[in-house]
């Protein structure tokens, strides 16, 4: 009897609910080939089917649940904050793939256009990732967020022809830009940090693993099965059922798949065509792209009359053009500077060279974003700060207990009074940083940046300038790659 009290109750019903779930699958997959062979079929092919590849995949998707990412949430769960609400965003991304995946495993593929209609729950799943990421830039566990949100896309793996599984590595490898920041605010203070950086980079290696093993070669659908539906059903046990798909354009981040950098629709049908291989010619009358035939009465050399037409089309008046290239106005932002929480805001100043924070504590941290021709500067000790989409901005800092960031920004001078331990310069043009004889071992990072200068002092009052790397070389030792700045003569 003392199974049905206590904790060995809800044990026992886990697994009962977990033994109902495989039962289903099977005597859906069992159901489907039927359906679909009339003669019927013996009981060593039912065993067959019962036993199949597309039953382990489905359970082997489960393990990838009930290992890596239940470990993940525990992790997220232990810190906290906006890392726990990111993970419960994430692992609700996972449990639509699983829904996706189940209903594969039972049909047959869709159309294109019938495949973005089941796709789009998981698309908007993964915006949902990305977009709290840019709602919380000022947030202290921000890098916690941005690894996240980097690698998320990897769920898009079920729209990747041929190999996804190198997708889903590049993802993971965006990932651990941000991780290793992790690692190297909290390996030494804080291990539940680096546990979860463990367990979070372990849901890709283990999903690139499960890709390999059950569809190396792209997603494989059941091609015995009755057609698809044309949205994913609800009836899939203790899984939250997806949102239904709304209509608008197809998911976002199928533009991402076959060339990250690709976000038109445009380029997404061209690079769908190109998965295509030989078979887009296949079947096909081949024209140049874009050319019709032109019948002697429409060619504008033996009529000149058209020509004088074809100018006046060409040339609309001042008024006409003028009209459809107006722009709507910049919406005015009201300027900001007021502590919300632990998070000083600074957002939307212009012409503002007195901006000054005061009684600072150091759990606070300080995010600058969208301030044009200012001056700010930060006293005593915050945890961190982040200069985020500023122009021609002055920062003047005491001391920060962690990094420095400066992001998207254009005419950086930031002088350090005291101590900092990181400064990350990230696509930003024109950064001077003027550092104190504290902070001489300040570890300065810099991507995708130009024209930076470091500034250490010399004497009492006078700086020696030392410009930042633009430009490396990389060779072949024969053993590694070994990568340095090149030294440009003259």
């Amino acid at each position: 009897m003392e199974l049905f009290y206590g904790t060995g109750w809800i044990v026992a019903m886990e697994a009962l609910v977990e033994r109902l779930e495989r039962a289903v699958i099977r005597l859906e997959v069992v159901a489907a080939k039927l359906q679909n062979c009339p003669g019927g079929l013996f009981n060593g092919d039912i065993s067959n089917i019962i036993n199949g590849g597309e039953i382990q995949s489905m359970e082997a998707f489960n393990h990838l649940l009930s290992g890596p990412v239940s470990e993940y949430m525990n992790c997220s769960t232990a810190i906290g904050g906006d890392v726990a609400k990111h993970a419960e965003m994430v692992n609700n991304a996972l449990q639509v793939q699983r829904t996706f995946l189940k209903m594969a495993i039972t049909h047959r593929e869709p159309s294109k256009t019938e495949l973005n209609d089941l796709l789009r729950p998981l698309s908007e799943q993964i915006q949902e990732v990305q977009s709290f990421r840019e709602k919380n830039r000022g947030s202290s566990l921000f890098n916690h967020l941005s690894a996240v949100s980097e690698s998320i896309p990897a769920l898009g793996w079920v729209a990747v022809c041929q190999k996804p599984a190198p997708y889903v590595k590049e993802m993971n490898d965006a990932a651990m830009f941000y991780t290793n920041r992790v690692l190297k605010d909290y390996k030494d203070t804080d291990p539940r940090h680096v546990e979860w950086v463990r367990s979070y980079l372990s849901i890709w290696t283990e999903l690139q693993i499960f890709i390999k093993e059950h569809h190396n070669t792209g997603l494989v659908w059941n091609m015995a099965g009755p057609v698809a539906p044309t949205s994913l059903s609800s009836s899939d046990g203790p899984c939250p059922p997806p949102p239904p798909p709304p209509p608008g354009p197809p998911p976002a981040f199928l533009d991402d798949i076959s060339k990250p950098d690709t976000t038109t629709p445009q380029h997404s049908a061209l690079f769908a065509q190109l998965n295509q291989g030989a078979a887009i010619t296949k079947g096909r009358h081949i024209m140049p792209l874009g050319l019709k035939h032109v019948s002697d009465e429409q060619k504008t050399h033996k009529n000149p009359a058209l020509r004088t037409q074809d100018k006046t089309q060409a040339f609309p008046s001042n008024s006409q053009s003028s009209t459809s290239t107006a722009h709507a106005p910049a919406k005015k932002h009201s300027p900001v500077l007021e502590l919300e929480g632990k998070k000083w805001r600074v957002e939307y100043q212009e012409q503002a060279h007195d901006l000054v924070i005061e009684e600072t504590e150091l759990k606070q941290v300080v995010y600058a974003f969208g301030c044009s021709n200012c001056t700010l500067q930060i006293k005593g000790k915050v945890n961190s700060i982040i200069l985020d989409n500023c122009k021609k901005f002055g920062l003047v800092i005491d001391n920060a207990v962690g990094i420095v960031e400066i992001i998207n920004s254009k005419d950086v001078r930031l002088q350090v009074l005291g101590k900092v331990p990181t400064i990350s310069i990230n696509k930003t043009e024109g950064c001077h940083v003027y550092l104190s004889k504290d902070s001489l071992d300040c570890e300065i990072v810099s991507a995708k940046s130009s024209e930076m200068n470091i500034l250490v002092p010399e004497g009492e009052d006078d700086y020696r300038e030392f410009p930042v790397p633009e430009q490396y070389k990389t060779l072949w030792d024969g053993s590694c790659l070994v990568t340095e700045p090149t030294k440009i003569a003259g």
